[in-house]
Parts: C-alpha cells; structure tokens; sequence
C-alpha cells in the first residue's frame, strides 16, 4: 500500500520542490483515523527538521513530502506499513495503526552536491 495525499494549499510560486536529501522545516500534526491526536510540531510551537529520504522519519514521510512546495500543506494518510517506528509518538498505539498527518511545509534547504 502506498501513502495517499492531499494537496490542502500549495503557493501560487514554486520555485524549489522537495527532494531526496533536502533539509525540510515544517510543522505537522498527527491523528489516528478515529480522530485521537498523538503527535503535534504546532503544541510544542517547535518546527520539525529532517533530512528527507534519509531514513531519519518514517518511510510514509519519506515517500509523502517529496515534490512539495515551501507553503504548501498536505495531509498525508499513511498505511501501517510505513508508518511503523514513529519518533518521539505516545507509543500506546500498536504498528497496526494507519496514521493521518496534516503538514505544512516552511523551508527547503538544499544541501550542495558532493
């Protein structure tokens, strides 16, 4: 199964697009399918950074953030498959569970190539 996702917003300009070792600034926030909040960037006021495609988050973001736009939110709905080892999650929930995040995009950094 693959991640499904929604374009929420997406900027009028895009200049950049995320890829595969970017650096990505965001703000999400996570639900189970009932609804049950878990995890969220935007209660702590802290935005997430990661490098994308690098194994430092789960494979559903991994696949579910590349080619967006600094602006754009999305809202990703990721199968139990690839959502398995969330970081820093109330863990009560088994790897069963189909996660829902809501993810907003602030910043791309590119790293320069080796």
């Amino acid at each position: 199964r693959k991640v499904q996702i929604g374009v929420r917003r997406r900027p009028e300009r895009c200049g950049d697009r995320s890829r595969r070792g970017d650096v990505l600034t965001l703000h999400y926030s996570g639900t189970l399918e009932d609804g049950t909040p878990f995890d969220s960037s935007l209660s702590r006021d802290q935005p997430f950074v990661f490098s994308l495609g690098t194994g430092q988050v789960i494979k559903g973001w991994d696949q579910g953030l590349l080619g967006m736009c600094e602006g754009e939110k999305r809202k990703l709905v990721i199968p139990p498959e690839l959502g398995r080892g969330f970081w820093g999650a109330d863990t009560s929930f088994s790897g069963g569970a189909v996660l829902i995040f809501e993810v907003e995009l602030l910043k791309i950094e590119r790293r320069p190539e080796l």
